[in-house]
């Protein structure tokens, strides 16, 4: 497979997108959990303690999500830097562990979505039980 300059650089728009979708998730997860808080202090409710509970695992893997895809990102300018040097074979591989690093960002994402869905679950189980009663 031949690997010019540019082919790294498809990867920035893709990479700019999804690094603002992680950080506007974890700023809605921040004002989330900041609301909780407040609504713990008062209530002491479990249900409200398991969503902080889970917003704790959930930023966990925002974080590394994020870290993951920074990653991946630095590889792909480093390896336009390295194609540009002349290097073809470096670059090939640099710029297959940068698809590895976004792929590994892609499934911390499809993990966090399912914790998120089990947050919604609680809250799903706590209004039925309501409804019951």
């Amino acid at each position: 497979m031949e690997i010019t300059l540019t082919t790294p650089a498809l990867l920035f728009p893709a990479l700019s997108l999804l690094l603002l979708a992680y950080t506007n998730r974890f700023m809605a997860l921040a004002n989330l959990i900041r609301s909780l808080k407040t609504r713990y202090a008062t209530t002491q409710s479990r249900l409200v303690y398991g969503q902080i509970e889970n917003l704790r695992a959930r930023l966990i893997l925002i974080r590394n999500m994020q870290a993951l895809g920074i990653c991946s990102m630095f590889g792909c300018v480093f390896c336009m830097f390295i194609l540009f040097a002349g290097y073809e074979t470096a670059g090939k591989y640099l710029f297959g562990l940068s698809l590895l690093l976004l792929l590994a960002s892609l499934a911390l994402a499809l993990r966090e979505i399912q914790i998120s869905v089990n947050a919604l679950t609680l809250e799903l189980n706590d209004l039925e039980e309501t409804t019951e009663q």
